[in-house]
This record gives structure tokens, C-alpha cells and sequence, in this order.
């Protein structure tokens, strides 16, 4: 049976650890893992000032090259005992999708995978990156009037990365789609958005799109459950959705978190 990981950071993604990609690949074999795609941070789009304090959310453009090399040296030197897949993370930030295509067409080409994911959200001008500390998170309840209101303008932005026109390279995979109840427990919803959710999945089963079944959430203090939760999981399995196991680790140790507790 295969085991694959598509969903791992590394030591190029300037928020994250220093462990180096040997670091993550043999503990990858050791957990009897097959398959591992390395997707970090893609830069942010040009143009777009990226609102966390450190400006950390992305990898430094000059250092993709790099990157890209590293795998390709670390595919040669692991093919008989793992399968390593050269990706990244790409944001999807509303109004910035010619930006974006454009970063894909030049880029693309280098990818075996990769995932579209939503961090940051606007409203009138103004941008978060809602999942940054729960601090943020509760600013943006002041000027969008709710948790509800935020939950709303999320789910409404992931269905609009799904309709947006990337071009050929646009990612094939949707990362983390309920990655807004990150602070659940401190901050919930009145209500499940069950039917945003339904709609999501609807438009990527019409364009084939994967799933990130990402486990991160199960160790984020409150949040406590996986990005989507297995109810979903299980709507999107019944409408033929490719689902692909997302660690999401940023360290070594994080690798295969959340996976015992799926279902």
C-alpha cells in the first residue's frame, strides 16, 4: 500500500525549523512513508505586502532556484528508497491572480505537485493573515462583526481560488479547506457553513481537483480537529475527490501528525 505525504515543509520556508530535508526524508522511510512532496511557501505575489510582522509568509523569490536544485539532487540520491516530489504551497490572494499565473508559468515546469491554499483575506483594503495568532484573529471579529462574518468571507475566498483561471500550472490540489476554525475553540461559529462547504467541494469534484487532508489542526491547541474534518472527508469521498494525506509539518517531527487519529 502506498503512503504518501503531500504537504511538508522544509528548511527554505523562512517561519519554519532549520531541520534539513535529509532530516525529514529519513524519518519519512522510517515512518514507512513512500512518497513525499516537498511544498514550501511559494514567494507572494509581486505586489502584495504580506502583513505579518517578520513579512515571513513566503520564501524569498532569489532562493527558489536553489531550492529546486536541492530536490532534484535529493530525488537522485533517494530514488530507489523513496519517491520525492519537488512542490510548493501557493497562495491564492484575490486580485492577484494574473500576478500569480504568471509566477506559475515560469515555475510550474519545475513541479511534479502543489497545493492552492487561502491565508489571507481582505476587507475594504485592509489584509490578514487569519490564521497568524488567535490575537489577530480576534482584530478582524471588530471591523468584519463576527466570527461568522470572517468564516463567511474564508469559505467565500477558497471557492473563488477554485474558479480562479491560473493557467495550465494552476496547483491541482486545495490545501487545508477549513483552515479558518485554527482558533475554533476561543472563537466559534454559530453555525457549521456546511453549505459553503458542500459548494467548495462541489466546484473541485466539477474541475478534478485533490484535497489536502491535512492533520495539522489536530495539534493546534484550538483547534482540535483535522482541515477538513472527517465529515467532509467523507462528502468529498462520495464525489469521486482525490484525498491526499497533508502532514503540513514545518520540523521533521511533525511528519505523519494527526494521521493515527483520521479516519
Amino acid at each position: 500500500m502506498t503512503k504518501v505525504d503531500g504537504h511538508v515543509h522544509t528548511p527554505f520556508c523562512p517561519h519554519g525549523s532549520t531541520d534539513s530535508f535529509e532530516m525529514y526524508v529519513e524519518r519519512a522511510m522510517a515512518l514507512g512513508y513512500n512518497g513525499i512532496t516537498f511544498t514550501e511557501h511559494a514567494p507572494l505575489p509581486v505586489g502584495f505586502r504580506d502583513t505579518t510582522p517578520e513579512q515571513d509568509s513566503g520564501m524569498d523569490p532569489s532562493r527558489l532556484e536553489d531550492y529546486f536544485e536541492t530536490l532534484d539532487s535529493l530525488k537522485e540520491r533517494y530514488k530507489d528508497r523513496i519517491t520525492i516530489r519537488s512542490g510548493l504551497e501557493v497562495d491564492y490572494i484575490e486580485g492577484f491572480e494574473k500576478e500569480t499565473a504568471e509566477f506559475l508559468s515560469i515555475y510550474g515546469p519545475r513541479m511534479d505537485d502543489s497545493i492552492l491554499s487561502v491565508h489571507f483575506l481582505q476587507h475594504r483594503g485592509k489584509w490578514d493573515c487569519l490564521d497568524f495568532s488567535p490575537e489577530v484573529f480576534e482584530s478582524m471579529m471588530s471591523y468584519y462583526g463576527s466570527v461568522d462574518e470572517i468564516y463567511k468571507r474564508y469559505y467565500k475566498t477558497v471557492l473563488k481560488s477554485i474558479q480562479s483561471d491560473l493557467g495550465f500550472y494552476k496547483p491541482k490540489r486545495i490545501g487545508h479547506i477549513t483552515l479558518v476554525t485554527k482558533f475554533q475553540q476561543m472563537f466559534p461559529s454559530s453555525r457549521t457553513f456546511s453549505d459553503d462547504i458542500s459548494l467548495i467541494l462541489q466546484e473541485m469534484a466539477a474541475r478534478d481537483l485533490e484535497l489536502d487532508y491535512n492533520g495539522a489542526g489536530f495539534v493546534k491547541p484550538y483547534c482540535g480537529e483535522s482541515y477538513p474534518p472527517p465529515d467532509v472527508i467523507k462528502q468529498a469521498r462520495a464525489l469521486g475527490i482525490k484525498i491526499v494525506y497533508g502532514s503540513d509539518a514545518h520540523t521533521a517531527d511533525g511528519l505523519n501528525q494527526g494521521r493515527a487519529l483520521m479516519k
